[in-house]
């Protein structure tokens, strides 16, 4: 199945002042289109690739062929980083992390304000173009990683929660070379909501028992799209939960 740009869950200007709306514009409808229509493309040299999902790939990205390999890191894992990165903002996005992701972040940073001086740090000190990501890894450890272009944390068996794009398509226009001051602003921008919902579903996932006759992490689960009931079949309890294309939520054991 071929990848599909997910629509913008708001309008261009919903994240004004902080993100300017020809920024998002450009940023989704140009730049996120020509990492799916690169990526789809490479996966026509390699059709048996089509049914994996796009966390599967770069989960597995040493086993792509050497021919499409560069081009899947760089363009599924454009795809997916902005997947995610269009869903973790909103319009009124202040306030402070809530449920789970508020506790874990008071237990391994102290407070919000400590938390977000560090990812802060991280990003405005990528150098060139890349992101800053709060991840989780399978035992449910918060981390913060830098990682450059569009690299994904998929690649080194983590799953991303929260992070900033500081490419500089994502801030230019308004910014310029200001990345700190963009980096500042995008904290105005943060939907916490979805943020806790993407550990929530993390750790409700890591945290399962194996169901009935399944004994390992390498046994399968049915998973399905909480919105439509889409229904998948995950060959590994060990691989990363994948987003519904359609959607662009995660799926969820049913």
């Amino acid at each position: 199945m071929a990848f599909a740009l997910p629509a913008l869950p708001y309008s261009f200007d919903a994240l004004e002042p902080h993100i300017d709306a020809r920024t998002m514009e450009i940023h989704h409808d140009r730049h996120h289109a020509a990492y799916v229509n690169n990526a789809n493309a490479a996966l026509e040299k390699h059709p048996e690739l089509s049914k994996k999902s796009v966390e599967e790939l770069l989960r597995d990205i040493g086993s792509v062929p050497d021919d499409i390999r560069t081009v899947i890191r760089n363009n599924a894992g454009g795809h997916s980083n902005h997947s995610i990165f269009w869903t973790i903002m909103g319009p009124h996005g202040q306030g402070e992390p809530e449920g789970r992701l508020g506790e874990v972040i008071k237990s391994k940073y102290g407070d919000l304000a400590s938390f977000r001086e560090q990812l802060s740090k991280a990003a405005i000190g990528q150098f060139g173009s890349g992101w800053a990501w709060l991840v989780a890894d399978r035992a449910g450890e918060l981390l913060i990683k830098g990682y450059p272009n569009q690299d994904s944390p998929y690649m080194d068996e983590l799953t991303p929660i929260l992070g900033v794009d500081v490419w500089e398509h994502a801030y230019y226009l308004k910014y310029q070379n200001r990345r700190a001051d963009y980096v500042h602003a995008w904290w105005s921008t943060i939907n916490w909501a979805a943020a806790n919902e993407r550990l929530t579903t993390h750790f409700e996932y890591r945290g399962m028992q194996p169901p009935p006759g399944k004994t390992t992490e390498h046994d399968g689960l049915d998973v399905c799209c909480p919105v439509d009931g889409e229904h998948r079949y995950i060959s590994s309890v060990a691989d990363p939960m994948p987003m519904c294309q359609k959607h662009n939520v995660l799926f969820r054991p049913c």
